[in-house]
């Protein structure tokens, strides 16, 4: 079953639920997804999910930063439940080891000794942890051994 199979399985049994809040994550991903459909005139494959499920989490996990230095509890709650529900849809993510490990054998494929050659080994590394690690520590990881 493809990832957008699954997400409009999800969102019947969410509807016979009366799972409010389930229903609109997941009303708001496909509708992310039918826009890249009108858009691109093709259907998307799990790759393409993958990349919007991910957009979606990033921006709510950056809109949970400024809530919570805002005050806004009720938001935050509101957006940590839609990230717990997002993440249903994501591959099981990496850990630091694993993380620092996939880091260290591509600053070695791609010979990187310096901070000069971030971006060369950001570009060889992303694909290999696509949508299973988030960027941001990805980028830490690889700057703590490009010094």
């Amino acid at each position: 079953m493809s990832l957008s199979e699954r997400l409009t399985t999800d969102m019947k049994q969410a509807m016979r639920d009366k799972e409010k809040l389930k229903l609109t994550v997941i009303r708001m991903i496909r509708s992310a997804i039918k826009d890249l459909e009108i858009n691109e005139r093709r259907t998307p494959d799990d790759n393409d999910v993958l990349a919007i499920i991910t957009r979606e989490i990033k921006q709510r996990k950056d809109s949970l930063q400024e809530f919570k230095n805002a005050g806004r509890d009720d938001l935050v709650e509101k957006l940590e439940a839609e990230i717990n529900i997002i993440n249903e849809y994501l591959p099981q993510q990496l850990s630091e080891e694993e993380i620092i490990e996939i880091v260290q054998q591509t600053i070695q494929e791609v010979g990187a000794s310096s901070k000069a050659d971030m971006g060369k080994v950001m570009s060889a590394l992303m694909p290999k942890v696509k949508g299973r690690a988030d960027g941001k520590i990805v980028n830490q990881t690889v700057q703590k051994f490009l010094q």
